[in-house]
């Protein structure tokens, strides 16, 4: 075991993570909604780069729609997919996203779609990426955010403490926009970028929602989860304050999903450089078309 491995705590159960996604193939056409919806945006994504790439990576194929949109793009040539079950024959290789078995600087793209959520070590991962880039490589990654799921987390905490006087981790913790921007630029990557985007799902009911949670292979896989069942109309109780606090005017219950996307690039010389302070050609009063003050003052709308 490496030293980078010893050192880095560990919150996620990779077993458990590896069990969920395979009982989720097994019905995954009806499940994989998100992450369709998510492959199209990071299409758009690449489509928005005018360059062509040569050889792709899709990280941890969690479904064949990413790969198979990437195929239907004329400035992407070769693509490989990475999936973490050994018996699904719908990617190229099987691994591990916190191991990758790519050689350094090989790769000119490295796409990942709702996987990285679920790494120990998120900027040991983004490092190996980065290594594995070309120089000049890009990088890009989408994962589930710190709002995702909101309203679920609220009512399994208020409903789990009333009945039981404690809260176990039922929902798996996910990092924040803040946080992850801060990891992609300490792993070193240029022109770092991360941003995000919102889906709210409908539902019929808190059921309906567990139900694609589990399907999608998305439920709780934290090493501190509970492990034995819980009291006995814990889950009806929930799905009452669900829906309760949260049903619209049609009775229908909103799921937030907050999806991160994280884009870089692998330093290259040809890259532009920031400008030093002080040496811009256009005062940012100019570009906000706005009268600039001293410090602490708010700035004036130009009449």
């Amino acid at each position: 075991m490496s030293k980078n491995e010893t050192s880095t705590v560990r919150i996620f159960d990779r077993q458990a993570i590896e069990l969920r996604r395979k009982r989720a193939t097994t019905k995954s056409s009806a499940h994989d909604f998100m992450f369709q919806e998510v492959a199209k945006r990071l299409i758009q994504r690449i489509t928005d780069v005018k360059r062509s790439f040569g050889l792709t990576i899709d990280l941890g194929a969690r479904t064949k729609h990413l790969k198979q949109m990437l195929s239907k793009e004329e400035s992407i040539n070769n693509i490989i997919s990475l999936g973490l079950i050994r018996d699904l024959k719908d990617y190229d290789l099987v691994g591990n996203e916190e191991v990758m078995p790519f050689k350094g600087a090989s790769a000119d793209l490295l796409v990942s779609n709702l996987v990285f959520h679920w790494t120990n070590d998120l900027v040991g991962t983004l490092i190996q990426c980065r290594q594995i880039l070309k120089p000049d490589g890009l990088f890009l990654a989408a994962l589930f955010g710190g709002n995702t799921l909101t309203e679920l987390r609220q009512v399994m905490i208020e409903v789990e403490n009333e009945i039981s006087g404690g809260i176990w981790p039922r929902i798996s913790p996910l990092i924040q926009l803040a946080d992850a921007a801060t990891l992609l630029q300490r792993s070193g990557y240029n022109l770092p970028v991360a941003d995000t985007d919102t889906i709210t799902v409908t539902y019929s009911d808190a059921f309906s929602l567990m139900r694609d949670l589990r399907g999608m292979g998305e439920t709780n896989a934290t090493l501190a989860r509970k492990r034995h069942f819980s009291k006995r109309g814990i889950f009806s109780q929930v799905a009452e304050r669900y829906h309760m606090l949260f049903a619209d005017s049609k009775g229908r219950i909103p799921a937030t999903f907050q999806i991160i996307y994280l884009t870089g690039w692998a330093p290259d010389e040809t890259q532009p450089l920031p400008l030093k302070p002080g040496t811009a050609a256009q005062r940012l009063a100019d570009a906000l078309d706005s009268t600039e003050q001293s410090a602490g003052d708010s700035a004036k709308p130009k009449i």
